[in-house]
């Protein structure tokens, strides 16, 4: 194996598939992962089986500093995915967030330190870094919470925003997104962060806490209950995981020339909808309705996100991203496959429908 491509969470979602873009460039890479995460041992057992010889792997926590010194030591870059995701989890158990998100970060930044030659380090950061966005004036519309501010509203928000750290997660997350950044200033190291909105996609294992687009397809393909905290007029951008790992492969090869800056990641203007809209949407898939409870609002829960990734496309030259509708289809129709449930597609009833027995 040639000087592999580590990936930190890398038989998670987001990593697992960006692992599968690399390797099908022919690229070697090495996956560091704790497998704490039901379900992403599968994931894992999937690359190695369609990528023998490109894929290895090291199981440990990126709390762990020799496994991580290790891993680094003979990598060629780095893409950090590994973390602690989930808001709810963060106000539980602060202490744990901290350690995951802000010290194992730290660690991969000081292995690469110890090195001779400092490699790329690529961070997966969060929109959650902009805090609740509670400043800026909304308007509940047909389309969910939308800003009254036009410009805003036609582009959504930029990198120019203030951060404003809220939970735990956002500051265990927003301390890593700096010190990543910082890494490039102090010690030189050729580093980016890219904070994602809300990425979904095939390998996906959506909860409740995290990776909503694929919580609410999971539960509704098995017929449960979908829990809405607040009013379901959140308003959220979401992005097709195909063109982030796009987005991360292309930002890897302009590391040089995009060092030391922060790029917004999501699907913009074009593919920001309500938690209620998709929920009808799924409503049409399946041919039924979904059944929803509601609960109060979360703490740090946005009631509208939208990135402005105008930067990011035009550094990179980036594709169009897929509409909305196409990906969450494409998702179903893999979750389907995947769950063994029994419920089983019938042909669409309509072009761009999933029709889907009742089990």
């Amino acid at each position: 194996m040639s000087a592999p491509i580590l990936i930190t969470g890398g038989a998670g979602f987001i990593g697992s598939n960006l692992a599968d873009r690399l390797a099908s460039d022919g690229k070697d890479v090495l996956i560091l992962d704790s497998l704490e995460r039901p379900g992403v041992e599968r994931n894992l057992a999937w690359l190695q089986q369609r990528h023998p010889h490109r894929i290895a792997k090291i199981i440990a926590d990126v709390r762990d500093r020799d496994a991580v010194a290790r891993a680094v030591r003979d990598a060629s870059a780095v893409f950090h995915f590994a973390a602690q995701v989930a808001v709810t989890s963060s106000l539980v158990d602060p202490r744990l967030d901290c350690e995951v998100n802000i010290l194992g970060t730290l660690n991969l930044i000081e292995a690469i330190r110890e090195r001779p030659d400092p490699i790329p380090l690529i961070f997966a950061s969060t929109n959650k870094v902009y805090g609740d966005l509670a400043d800026i004036p909304m308007a509940l519309t047909p389309s969910g919470h939308l800003p009254t501010q036009a410009a805003v509203r036609q582009h959504g928000i930029a990198e120019d925003r203030p951060l404003d750290f809220h939970t735990p997660y956002g500051v265990s997350k927003g301390s890593a997104d700096q010190y990543v950044l910082d890494a490039a200033r102090s010690f030189g190291i050729p580093s980016a962060v890219v904070r994602m909105s809300c990425i979904y996609g095939q390998r996906q294992m959506g909860t409740e806490d995290q990776g909503w687009v694929a919580h609410f397809l999971i539960q509704a393909l098995k017929g449960a209950q979908i829990t809405i905290y607040g009013d379901g007029h959140q308003v959220r951008d979401v992005l097709d995981v195909s063109d982030a790992v796009g987005a991360y492969a292309a930002l890897l090869g302009s590391i040089d020339r995009l060092k030391g800056r922060a790029f917004n990641l999501g699907g913009g203007p074009a593919n920001a909808i309500s938690l209620r809209t998709l929920l009808s949407f799924i409503g049409e898939l399946l041919g039924r309705d979904v059944a929803v409870s509601n609960r109060d609002w979360r703490a740090g829960d946005q009631r509208y996100f939208v990135a402005d990734a105008r930067e990011i496309v035009g550094a990179l030259g980036l594709a169009p991203r897929t509409p909305w509708r196409a990906g969450v289809q494409r998702l179903a129709q893999w979750l389907q496959e995947e769950s063994g449930t029994g419920a089983s597609a019938a042909a669409p009833s309509s072009p761009g429908r999933l029709a889907v027995a009742a089990s």
